[in-house]
């Protein structure tokens, strides 16, 4: 009889322990769904609005930030390298949270169309043996984009311009800069010729 009570109390430990270790972690967002109002252009860079993640649980633990995709959706599913997340991976105490801040980069060529992918944070665990990682429950905002038609030329300036405005203002000190140097140059050159013209008709009147 006791054997039996053994093995009952060890059957539960091993059923029941791991699900309230799992049960301390939790996640959550601070929204479900985020939207841009305007289509955005090949080769533009943009900040989307932030995410929020917060630790629901009652365990501090290691979080990170992913791009995740629905199956059989129709919208289309941007590729993760198109993303990048500010911080990607943070740690947060019980009730604490983590504004991330989300830029999306467009390539100069990409499809038009709508997108669809799921903003997710989530717990990541450490595994000892391995040296991996193990991402457990996460919590998603729905990302909705579009992206208008455009050719390879509207491409490359759209990114450039992105790159001046993301930059500023160290981006508009160095064209102002620049602007500066060519005018400068241009300043100099047709300084000199009225130099080298009038000292030629000095020159020929003192001659006379």
């Amino acid at each position: 009889m006791q054997k039996n009570c053994f093995l009952v109390l060890i059957l539960a430990g091993v059923v029941f322990i791991p699900g309230i270790i799992l049960a301390s972690l939790g996640v959550g967002v601070g929204t479900g769904k985020i939207e841009f109002d305007q289509p955005l252009k090949m080769g533009g860079i943009y900040i989307s609005p932030p995410l929020n993640v917060i630790n629901t649980g009652d365990e501090a633990a290691d979080y990170g930030v992913s791009i995740e995709y629905k199956q059989d959706q129709p919208r289309i599913s941007p590729p993760k390298d198109w993303f990048s997340f500010e911080p990607e991976f943070f740690h947060l105490d019980p009730g604490q949270s983590q504004v991330v801040q989300v830029k999306i980069s467009i390539p100069v060529k990409s499809h038009p169309g709508e997108y669809f992918a799921y903003l997710e944070g989530h717990p990541v665990r450490k595994i000892d043996t391995s040296g991996g990682a193990s991402i457990g429950i996460g919590a998603a905002a729905k990302l909705y984009f579009e992206i208008s038609p455009a050719n390879i030329f509207q491409g490359f300036y759209y990114r450039a311009v992105s790159v001046i405005k993301n930059n500023a203002p160290w981006s508009y000190i160095i064209l102002l800069v620049l602007v500066a140097s060519i005018l400068i140059n241009i300043f100099k050159k047709y300084f000199s010729f009225n130099i080298g013209i009038t000292r030629k008709k000095v020159e020929k009147i003192e001659t006379e």
